[in-house]
């Protein structure tokens, strides 16, 4: 499974960026997807989460209502729409996969992607 995002760059707090993962290597419509960030010196979090059709979302209580995930299963991509960014959304964004249809909170991502960088300054 490979997982290629971009997107990510520099913006001023209040500013968007919409971020997209690129992914191939097995059929991307049978898999939930999702997001995780690291925070320097601090560990990764959960992010976001969407199933295999899109018909189900999940987010982290502090990004609920400002940022917004989604997929376009003909073009194997994965998005996350940012809104209303704060300094504290600055992060290295990964995009990532479980190997089940329905996204499971219990455990882990079991694919990662190379990150993107998002840096918002206040």
């Amino acid at each position: 499974v490979q997982l290629q995002a971009s997107g990510g760059g520099s913006v001023q707090a209040g500013g968007s960026l919409r971020l997209s993962c690129a992914a191939s290597g097995r059929t991307f419509s049978d898999y939930s997807m999702g997001w995780s960030r690291q925070a320097p010196g601090k560990e990764r979090e959960f992010v976001a989460a969407i199933s295999w059709s899109g018909s189900s979302t999940y987010y982290a209580d502090s990004v609920k209502g400002r940022f917004t995930i989604s997929r376009d299963n003909a073009k194997n991509t994965l998005y996350l729409r940012m809104n209303s960014l704060k300094p504290e959304d600055t992060a290295v964004y990964y995009c990532a996969t479980q190997s089940s249809r329905w996204y499971n909170g219990n455990r882990e991502f079991d694919y990662w992607g190379q990150g993107t960088l998002v840096t918002v300054s206040s």
